[in-house]
Parts: structure tokens; C-alpha cells; sequence
């Protein structure tokens, strides 16, 4: 009896230190995902299918947990504006965080860094704190899906949601959308640290009226623009989520757009998830009018291969299923999708301690947001997405060891926005205690928010150098939600209605004191400040959100850190540049691609504390088959006496062309470090097919024959060297 019993013993001991054995073939690692989910739906119920047509991913009874949603343009967001996860509101300005996420600058303001590199690692971070966050057991909030990145394209400065687009350009944005999803979703080659879910699929760049409007172009701008960022992210990503938007694209909602299916599907390989906008299968009923029940809109969302709703869908699914509009298979259908990402989060896995990334919030316990590696790297991601618009006579950097006073003045010069999809971070650095941290006591400084009796001008009058920091309100803790306050500003649900600065006036005020004077635009989109770009020594842009916007800044005006980003928007000079704000087809007049008139600032623009010449453009060939790829190389030397960086940018253009095509178009870049009096060999290269056009009559991407321009430079308008190929 007693070696039974130190039998049993020693059989439950070895038990208990093998891995978790699956009890369904689902949680069966070694099958086929395919396999796995197709299980999974076979033992589930019909109220547990409809139940997961919501963003909840778990089925209890089989022992899959849930994770949800969370927003996450540039840092996880829990609490902040939105109260995506929860905060304490002290009053109308103060918000204590009771769950802090780091928070870097606006989107807007990432991809005027130009870095993809960089934007991966913003990314990775954020995917910590999410895992950290879900996983914690002192927390467990928020989801592993994350609402972002945002593959949207700044077609016009007018869209109130430009804050959240990395810019104009379908290339640019793609590489940014790469990088993120990339840095999301990890290098495990089988697991996931968080899901990329990119919004808001299609062309969705109008506010107003967005619940009922449509966005009406033809099948190559779908292809070659608006679409792109979208299929890179899937193709090249890894992104297998994104979500449909509120409006139409010609007459058809995008909720049950047939692409969703067709293209994002069956062409691009999505087979994970599509959901929809909050609301959207309301609107769809009551704004687009597309269906005359709910009922039936929720039966076509669902057949148009949508498998998570944003709103209330239960018991239109459950008519649907009693009236036959909708089967069970149906169900399943557009189901595999949202298990896939699921599996790809491990959540089907028995063992989830065994997961790749199991420790985090577990048992590596110091919280992200609170290390100083962390903070140094927002700091760093600020002072790289700064864009220097303008620096006559060098008046920037600030030698701080030259002045004795300086004046900061501005209503954006001591606060810190948080937008309507940031989270809350541990802190804020304003611009004015940047300043503050730069100087310490050497220097004097005198803050004035505003010019009430004279008192910005006085400032200013008595200061060595003048920073006037003016910019939009985000009005992200508005509780109006269709409202901005002047008409050049712009958020969700709200486009702007004009370009122009109402605060300039002020900038005039403090340049007409102090002709040192520094504007410092702190905003989410481009404004036409054409009297600050012929009048003022000195314009700096950055964008709003980032916990350290202080320090960041700080580091560019007083030179500790070379200013290199660029502009992702073309800066029109005036709203009357624009075309129509609802023409979607931006051949006729919009983008640099197609700008009619000369910009304010071009996209791709952005100076320098240093100098760089180019030369030696050299390409692999100058005749190439339309499979080839090419291979291009200039030598760029920093002329300056400073350390920096440069933006080395190549266009194309298309002189032989049949068809209407861009003027140019950006089909590289790269930002990098060169020491002073240094040259370095920047190299790209050309797959001659990335040279295509959508072929609409023929259904395929077609390479034109005959000669391809290809121009390098810093910016799209300061194109320093030029050489012709020729495509056979």
C-alpha cells in the first residue's frame, strides 16, 4: 500500500511538471491554425457565436480568456480625454491618472520624423504596456487588440482628424504603417504581443457628414492611393485587423462594402478581423439609409465578411438567424477571422505561461512608464519630430551662455494637450518648464500666457530672444462633441473651416517688441502663416500630446539636439488652394502630387542646423526589364560646422507617360546621422515593379515602358540631382 501510494505521488509530481495538455484538438499547438479554429467554432454554441461578433474574443466555458480593444495611436490609451480605460477628473485641466501609459507625440507629429525605425520602437514600447496592463493582476485592463495604426492619407489640411494620419504621401504612410504594425505585433514567428487593428478602411478624410457621405473616386486612385497604406499593412505588415469606416465609397457604405471581401480578403490575405466604426450599423440604417431595418443591415454586415460589431447587433443577428437572412455558417464565416488573431495571441494555447510574452506584468513587475530609459526616449522622439520651418541669420540654437533673458509667452506655452485618442501619462512637460530645465538659474525668465495689458509685449520688449508658442486646442476634453471653438481648429466629428491663425496676431504683437522672435506652432495640422513666414527670424513646428514636449523641444532651440524632421502635408498658402473639400479625386489640384499652386512649405520639408551637399548620383543601370530592380546611390556631405541629420529623399516621375500621372512621387527616404565634414554613401533601391500603375480595363499592376525620371533631394521641392532610366 505505501509504494502505491508514493507511486501515485510521483506520477501526479511528474504530472504537474510536463507542459498543459490540451483537451480539445484547438489547443493543440502543433495543428494548423485552419484546424484549430474550425474545432473551436464545432463545440461552440449559436449564443456563443453571436456573443463573439462583439470585440470580446473569449469563450469562458472553453477556457479562452477575453481580451478587447484599446486605443493606441502613440501610447496605449487608458483614461485621458476619452476615458478609454478610466481616470479622476480633478476639474476642467486636471486629470489624475489612475492608469498611466506612456505617451509620445501626436501620429501627425511620428511621421514628421520620418523614421521607421524609430516609429517600430514606439510601437514595441506601447505593445509592453499593453501586455503589462492585460496581464498584471493588480490591473488586468484593457485588450490586446489595438485600434491603430492609423492608414489613413492627409489628402486635405482641412480633415479634422489629421492629427492621427502620418501625412499625405501613400508611401510615406505605408512605410509608417509597416513599422508600427511591425513593432505591435513583435518577432516571434508564431506569436503576437499585441494585435494591429489599422483604421479606418477607406478614404475616410471628411468630418462632417461623415456618417452618411461618400467618397467618390475611380478604381486607380483606390489602388495607387488610397488603399495602399492598407495593403502594405496587411502584405507587408503582418496587420490581419483593420476597421471599416462610416462613409461610402462611390454610393456603396463601407460596412458592406463588397472590397471588404473581394480585395482585403481574398486578394491582400486579411484573415483576421474586420469590425466596424462605433455606431456604424446604426448609421448605416438611419444616415446612409442603406437597408430598411436593422435587421437586415446586420445580416449584410456580417455577409460582407464583418465579424466584430462597435454597437448594439444582438438582436438583429437573432432575427436574422429566425428570418433566414443570415445562417449559422455565415457566422462561422467572418468567426475564423477573429479566432485567428486570437490564436495569434496565444489565447487558444492551454498553457499560456509557456507564451513568449507571459512575464510581462507577471513577473517583470517595474512599470514601463516609469523608467528612465523610457522617459528619455519620448524625449528623444519629441526633438525628432521637431520641424525647423524657417531659421534666418541663425537665430536658432540658442547659445543659453549669450542671454540674460528670454521671454516664453503663448497660451500653448504651459500646458500639454492630451487629443481625444491620447491616454493619460505619469506627467507633463510643458514647453515652459523645458525652458525651465534647459536654463536653470542663469538665465531669467519671464512667462506671459497671453498680451493682457501689454503684459506679453512688455515681456518680450525686455528679453534677449522672444518665444511665442501658439497652435490649436485639441479640445479633446471638450465635453461638446460636435464643437470647435474658432474655425481653424478641428478634431473628430469636426472639420476645420479655415487655415488661417487666429493667435498670429499675437506672434505680430511680440515680433514688433522683440525682432528675435522664435514662433513656436504647437499643432495637430498645417495653418497658412504666411505673415510669420515673411516676418518672423525664426519658426519652429512640433506637434501636441508628447508626456516630455518640454524637454524635447527645449533640446532643439538651445542646440542640444539638430532638428531633422520634415513636413508630411503640403503647407498651402491659402484655403483657396485647396480643391472642394469632399472632391476625393486629388488629380485635380491636391498633394504635391498634384498641387497647382506653390506651397507655403512642400512636403518633405524641414532645415537644418548644419549643411549638406549631394553628389555622385550613380544607378546600377540606366536600361532595365520591368522585373529588375535598381540600385541607387548619392554621396551626401554635412558642409556645416554641426553634427546632424538629413532626410535623403528620391522622387520619380514618368515623362514618356500615356496616362495621367503624378508629377512626382516619393518612392524612398532616408533619415540619417552625419558628422560634421563627413560623406556618406546613401544607397536605395528600386523594385522596377514599384514603378507600376493600376491598370483598370486589364484588372492588374501594368510598368510602363520608356523613360522614368528619377530626382534625389531634401525635399520634394529641393531636388539637388537628376538622372533618366529607361524601362523596356
Amino acid at each position: 500500500m505505501k509504494k502505491t501510494v508514493l507511486l501515485i505521488l510521483s506520477v501526479f509530481c511528474l504530472y504537474n511538471t510536463l507542459p498543459a495538455q490540451h483537451i480539445y484538438p484547438f489547443q493543440d499547438t502543433s495543428l494548423p491554425a485552419e484546424e484549430r479554429i474550425g474545432n473551436l467554432l464545432s463545440l461552440m454554441t449559436v449564443d456563443e457565436k453571436v456573443n463573439a461578433l462583439s470585440t470580446n474574443v473569449g469563450v469562458p466555458r472553453l477556457g479562452i480568456i477575453n481580451t478587447g480593444h484599446s486605443e493606441g495611436l502613440h501610447g496605449m490609451a487608458l483614461g485621458g480625454p476619452g476615458n478609454w480605460g478610466g481616470f479622476q477628473r480633478i476639474n476642467y485641466q486636471t486629470v489624475v491618472a489612475e492608469y498611466p501609459t506612456t505617451i509620445f507625440p501626436q501620429a501627425y507629429g511620428l511621421g514628421e520624423t520620418w523614421d521607421p525605425g524609430l516609429i517600430r520602437k514606439v510601437a514595441d514600447m506601447e505593445a509592453t504596456e499593453v501586455r503589462y496592463y492585460t496581464q498584471s493582476p493588480r490591473y488586468q485592463k484593457g485588450g490586446m487588440i489595438m485600434r491603430a495604426p492609423n492608414a489613413d492619407l492627409a489628402r486635405d489640411p482641412r480633415w479634422g482628424r489629421t492629427e492621427e494620419s502620418y501625412g499625405e504621401d501613400p508611401y510615406l504612410v505605408s512605410q509608417m504603417v509597416v513599422a508600427f504594425v511591425k513593432g505591435l505585433q513583435g518577432d516571434h514567428p508564431d506569436y503576437w504581443k499585441s494585435a494591429a487593428l489599422m483604421k479606418h478602411f477607406l478614404a475616410n478624410s471628411n468630418e462632417d457628414g461623415r456618417d452618411s457621405t461618400s467618397s467618390d473616386f475611380d478604381e486607380r486612385l483606390f489602388r495607387e492611393y488610397y488603399s495602399y497604406p492598407f495593403y502594405k499593412g496587411i502584405v507587408a505588415g503582418g496587420s490581419r485587423a483593420f476597421m471599416a469606416s462610416y462613409n461610402a465609397w462611390n454610393g456603396i457604405a463601407m460596412t458592406v462594402h463588397p472590397v471588404l471581401e473581394e480585395i482585403t480578403r481574398k486578394e491582400w490575405g486579411n484573415n483576421g478581423i474586420i469590425c466596424t466604426d462605433g455606431g456604424a450599423l446604426n448609421l448605416l440604417i438611419t444616415a446612409h439609409k442603406a437597408y430598411p431595418t436593422h435587421t437586415e443591415g446586420a445580416a449584410a454586415v456580417v455577409k460582407a465578411g464583418v465579424g466584430q460589431f462597435l454597437d448594439t447587433y444582438k438582436p438583429y443577428i437573432y432575427e436574422a438567424l429566425e428570418k433566414g437572412l443570415l445562417t449559422e455558417n455565415d457566422i462561422d464565416a467572418v468567426l475564423r477571422g477573429n479566432f485567428f488573431v486570437a490564436l495569434k495571441l496565444g489565447l487558444l494555447d492551454p498553457d499560456q505561461s509557456r507564451l513568449p510574452y507571459a512575464t510581462i506584468g507577471v513577473t517583470d513587475t517595474i512599470a514601463p512608464w516609469t523608467m528612465k530609459e523610457t522617459q528619455d526616449f519620448v524625449r528623444l522622439v519629441t526633438a525628432k519630430s521637431v520641424v525647423l520651418l524657417k531659421n534666418e541669420k541663425n537665430l536658432l540654437p540658442v547659445d543659453k551662455h549669450k542671454i540674460k533673458k528670454i521671454a516664453v509667452i503663448g497660451p500653448r506655452a504651459d500646458e500639454v494637450l492630451l487629443d481625444w485618442y491620447s491616454g493619460t501619462p505619469p506627467y507633463t512637460v510643458t514647453i515652459l518648464q523645458g525652458i525651465k530645465n534647459a536654463l536653470g538659474e542663469q538665465v531669467e525668465i519671464m512667462y506671459e500666457a497671453s498680451n493682457s495689458i501689454d503684459k506679453a509685449f512688455l515681456a518680450a520688449q525686455k528679453a534677449d530672444v522672444a518665444l511665442v508658442c501658439v497652435g490649436n486646442h485639441v479640445y479633446g476634453t471638450d465635453p461638446k462633441w460636435l464643437y470647435s471653438p474658432v474655425p481653424s481648429d478641428g478634431r473628430e466629428a469636426v472639420d476645420r473651416k479655415a487655415l488661417s491663425l487666429e493667435q498670429e496676431d499675437l506672434v505680430k504683437i511680440v515680433h514688433k517688441a522683440n525682432p528675435n522672435t522664435v514662433l513656436v506652432l504647437v499643432s495637430s495640422f498645417p495653418f497658412a502663416i504666411n505673415w510669420s513666414q515673411e516676418n518672423v527670424p525664426a519658426i519652429i513646428h512640433v506637434t501636441h500630446n508628447s508626456q516630455e514636449l518640454g524637454n524635447g523641444l527645449a533640446d532643439v532651440i538651445f542646440g542640444k539636439y539638430n532638428p531633422a524632421g520634415r513636413t508630411t502635408q503640403t503647407w498651402v498658402k491659402s484655403i483657396a488652394d485647396l480643391p472642394p473639400m469632399m472632391d476625393y479625386d486629388i488629380r485635380n489640384g491636391r498633394t504635391y502630387m498634384y498641387a497647382q499652386q506653390k506651397p507655403l512649405y512642400p512636403f518633405g520639408y524641414g532645415l537644418s542646423y548644419t549643411q549638406f551637399s549631394y553628389a555622385k548620383l550613380a544607378v546600377s543601370s540606366t536600361s532595365l526589364a520591368k522585373d529588375a530592380s535598381l540600385k541607387v546611390t548619392v554621396d551626401v556631405t554635412n558642409t556645416g560646422k554641426k553634427d546632424g541629420e538629413e532626410v535623403v529623399q528620391l522622387y520619380v516621375s514618368y515623362p514618356d507617360s500615356k496616362i495621367v500621372r503624378p508629377i512626382k512621387q516619393l518612392k524612398g527616404f532616408q533619415r540619417t546621422m552625419i558628422e560634421s565634414g563627413q560623406t556618406k554613401s546613401i544607397e536605395f533601391d528600386l523594385p522596377i515593379p514599384d514603378l507600376a500603375y493600376w491598370d483598370t480595363p486589364g484588372k492588374k499592376w501594368t510598368v510602363e515602358s520608356g523613360k522614368v525620371k528619377l530626382m534625389i533631394g531634401s525635399s520634394s521641392e529641393d531636388i539637388r540631382l537628376t538622372e533618366e532610366i529607361r524601362v523596356f
